[in-house]
C-alpha cells in the first residue's frame, strides 16, 4: 500500500464531503502530478468514482430522492456518448500525441467549466425555489434539452473524468429549478454512477485502468467523506467551493495550456 495515494484518496473524498463537489475535478489532476499518464488517470479515477457513488446512490434512493425518469433523460444522451468517445480513442494510438493532447484539453475544458460553477454560484447545489428568469421555451422542450445535456457530460467526463458532480448539477438546476435540492444531489449522484462505470469499463479495455493504483485510492474514500461531512459545519463550505474553484481555474488553464501549445 502506498500512504501518499492513500491520503490523496482520503483528502479528494474529504472535499467531497465537505463541499458536495470536486472529486473527479481533484484526483485525476492530483494522479496526473504524481507521475500518472494522463489516459490511466482518467481511466483510474471513473473506476474509482463508479465504486464509491455507488453506496451514495443506495441512500440517495432508499430515501425516495432520485427522480429516475430525469436520471433516465440524461443517459439517453450520456451513454451513447460516452461510447462513442470510447471508441473514438479506441481509434488513436494511446502513445501517441494526439492522444495527450485530447485528454489533456478535455481535463482543461472540464476544469475551467467546473471552475466558473463553483466561483459564481453562492449556493451551487442548492436552487431556488422560484427562477424568475426561467424561459418557456426551455420548459417546453426541457425533456429533449436534458438528453443533449447528457449527450455532452458523457463525452466530457469519459474523456476527462471531469463533469458528472458540478456540471451535471449546474445543469439541473438551470433546467428543473423548482426541483429540491436533495433531488438534485440524487439525480445527478444517479446519473453520474452508469455514466462512470460504463466509461471505466471502456478505459479498462483501452488498456487506461490501473487496479493496483485503485486500490490504494479506495481506503481512504470512506473516511474521508465522512471526515469532511463533519467538518462543513465548523468550515464555510462556500468558502471552500471559492478557494477549490480557484485552484481548478489555474490547473484547468494548465492543461488548457499544455494541450495547445505542447
Amino acid at each position: 500500500m502506498d500512504i501518499s495515494l492513500i491520503a490523496a484518496g482520503f483528502l479528494i473524498s474529504m472535499v467531497v464531503g465537505l463541499c458536495g463537489v470536486g472529486g473527479g475535478s481533484m484526483m485525476t489532476p492530483l494522479l496526473i502530478a504524481y507521475g500518472i499518464p494522463p489516459a490511466t488517470a482518467v481511466g483510474t479515477d471513473l473506476l474509482y468514482a463508479a465504486i464509491t457513488k455507488s453506496a451514495g446512490v443506495l441512500t440517495h434512493h432508499k430515501r425516495g430522492n432520485i427522480q429516475w425518469k430525469k436520471v433516465g433523460l440524461l443517459a439517453m444522451g450520456s451513454l451513447p456518448a460516452s461510447g462513442l468517445a470510447l471508441f473514438g480513442l479506441s481509434q488513436i494510438d494511446a502513445q501517441s500525441s494526439l492522444y495527450e493532447t485530447i485528454i489533456s484539453a478535455s481535463l482543461g475544458v472540464a476544469l475551467l467549466m467546473t471552475s466558473a460553477i463553483l466561483l459564481s454560484r453562492k449556493e451551487p447545489l442548492h436552487p431556488h425555489p422560484e427562477h424568475p428568469t426561467e424561459i418557456r421555451v426551455l420548459a417546453r422542450h426541457v425533456s429533449l434539452i436534458t438528453v443533449l445535456v447528457g449527450f455532452f457530460i458523457g463525452a466530457l467526463v469519459t474523456l476527462s473524468s471531469v463533469g458528472a458532480g458540478a456540471v451535471g448539477a449546474a445543469a439541473l438546476i438551470m433546467l428543473y429549478p423548482r426541483l429540491p435540492a436533495v433531488s438534485i444531489v440524487g439525480v445527478d449522484l444517479a446519473h453520474a454512477l452508469p455514466l462512470a462505470a460504463l466509461a471505466s469499463v471502456g478505459h479498462l479495455f483501452l488498456g487506461n485502468v490501473d487496479l493496483m493504483l485503485l486500490l490504494n485510492l479506495i481506503p481512504g474514500a470512506i473516511p474521508g467523506v465522512i471526515v469532511g461531512a463533519r467538518m462543513a459545519s465548523h468550515i464555510s463550505p462556500r468558502l471552500m467551493r471559492h478557494i477549490l474553484g480557484g485552484v481548478l481555474f489555474i490547473v484547468g488553464l494548465s492543461f488548457s495550456y499544455k494541450a495547445i501549445f505542447s
